[in-house]
Order: C-alpha cells, then sequence, then structure tokens
C-alpha cells in the first residue's frame, strides 16, 4: 500500500481518451493523498468495461494506487450477452495491433495524468483482460508490472528474450478446463527463455471466471459448469497486493 492511504471515500471520474479510437475510461483515486502515485490499469471481462472493473479500480485506490478501468471494445460498448461479448472480442483481436493500439493509448493517457506516477504503472486484468496484459508483456509494453486472473496463457506473438523488463503474476484456476497442463508447460517455457520475472500460481477447485460474484448466476443461463470461489478470489487479491507492493516498493 501507498504510504498515506486511506479508507475514506474514494473520487471517481468518468474519462475519454484515446486518438487512434475514441475509448471510455474509468478512475478512481483516493483525495486523501498528495501528489502523484502509482497507477493500475485495470482491464475488464468479455462483458466490457462494466461495474465489476470498475470495483476492481475503486480498490486499487483505497491502496493507494490511481485506478484506471480502461476499454478494449471501444466507445464504452458493454454487453450482458456473452455471444455479443465474444463478437467484440474478435474485433478488438482480429488485428492485434488493434489491441494493442488500445492499450498502449491508455498507457500513454494515464502516464500524463496530473495525479500519475508515469515511472510506476501496472496492469491486471480479468479473462479476456488477462490475455490481454498477457499479450502486452509480450509485446514489450512500458510498463512494470502485469498481472492475469483466470485469463488464456495463449500467445499472440511469443515473448523474446529483453522485450518486457517487468515482472508478471498469473493467477489460475486449477479447475479452469479452457486452461489445460500443455498451456501452462508452454507458458512456464516461452517467458523462462525469455528471461521474464513471472510467478504462476494455481487456486485447487477454481473454474474459469472465479473471481467474479456474478459468474455463478451467469453460468447457469449458458449450462457451463463455472462458479465464483470466495477463497481463490480473497487469496489471489491478497496475492497482487504483495505482488504490486513489490513492484512500486522505492
Amino acid at each position: 500500500m501507498v504510504e498515506g492511504a486511506s479508507k475514506k471515500a474514494i473520487s471517481t471520474e468518468e474519462v475519454e481518451y484515446g486518438v487512434t479510437y475514441k475509448m471510455k475510461g474509468f478512475l478512481a483515486w483516493d483525495p486523501a493523498i498528495e501528489g502523484k502515485r502509482p497507477a493500475v490499469l485495470v482491464v475488464h471481462e468479455v462483458y466490457g468495461q462494466g461495474e465489476y472493473v470498475r470495483n476492481r479500480a475503486i480498490q486499487l485506490a483505497e491502496m493507494g494506487y490511481l485506478g484506471f478501468a480502461i476499454d478494449m471494445f471501444g466507445e464504452g460498448k458493454t454487453t450482458c450477452d456473452i455471444m455479443e461479448g465474444r463478437t467484440f472480442i474478435e474485433e478488438s483481436t482480429k488485428v492485434f495491433d488493434t489491441a494493442i493500439t488500445r492499450f498502449t493509448e491508455a498507457v500513454d493517457y494515464i502516464k500524463k495524468h496530473e495525479k500519475c506516477d508515469a515511472n510506476r504503472v501496472a496492469a491486471i486484468g480479468y479473462c479476456y483482460g488477462g490475455m490481454i496484459v498477457l499479450n502486452m508483456a509480450r509485446a514489450g509494453v512500458d510498463i512494470n508490472a502485469v498481472a492475469s486472473f483466470h485469463g488464456s496463457l495463449a500467445s499472440k506473438t511469443p515473448a523474446e528474450k529483453g522485450k518486457f523488463k517487468g515482472k508478471v503474476l498469473v493467477c489460475n484456476g486449477e479447475a479452469d478446463t479452457s486452461v489445460t497442463k500443455e498451456h501452462i508447460e508452454a507458458f512456464k517455457k516461452e517467458f523462462e527463455e525469455a528471461g521474464i520475472d513471472y510467478k504462476f500460481v494455481n487456486y485447487p477447485e477454481a473454474t474459469h471466471g472465479w473471481t467474479n460474484p456474478q459468474t455463478t448466476e451467469r453460468a447457469k443461463k449458458s449450462g457451463r459448469p463455472l462458479f465464483y470461489h470466495e477463497k481463490a478470489d480473497k487469496e489471489s487479491w491478497a496475492e497482487l497486493t504483495t505482488f504490486l507492493e513489490g513492484v512500486f516498493k522505492a
């Protein structure tokens, strides 16, 4: 936690940013903290930048960071329909340079923000967002760290030695059938060969989407055996807390 952080009321603001694409973001910060502070970008799931990732940005603000829930779909698009969300994902990743541009323009925006310490920026992501932040590390985006929660480990372009100098945290559900042992082994081999400092944590009994309390109800509609896992959710957030403290320590 940043020195001086408090549990006082958190200030929030909706912002528009981006040069190539029009995007809508959500900022959260503790007004009791003076001066600049580290920033943490939060990348959304298949449903877009909704209440869930905004609440994560607020949690980060309570920890003393500048929380920034970003928009990877453009124009603030959100959905309650998973099939529509998958269409948004396909559009944003069909040409992966599109995703890189949307992400880097969010990074550029936050680094110029008056409350941001531009030398201390990280990003976390959930599901689709987890895949995004891992691939931003592979692309060598200039930030200090990324953390993925139940994100795909698939590589758009394999990591190269010396390209990403930050740290990586991967929080994975051991019961997530979309991430196989082969995927995990390939990821570890790739990042080790690239010399990237990473930590991989598996949470027993946690399925895909295990950090979001809405997962259980949403899965009932689609008939998928997915569940919110409160224990893994709390433990992974504690893991992230320690990770960020280590990344941002003076």
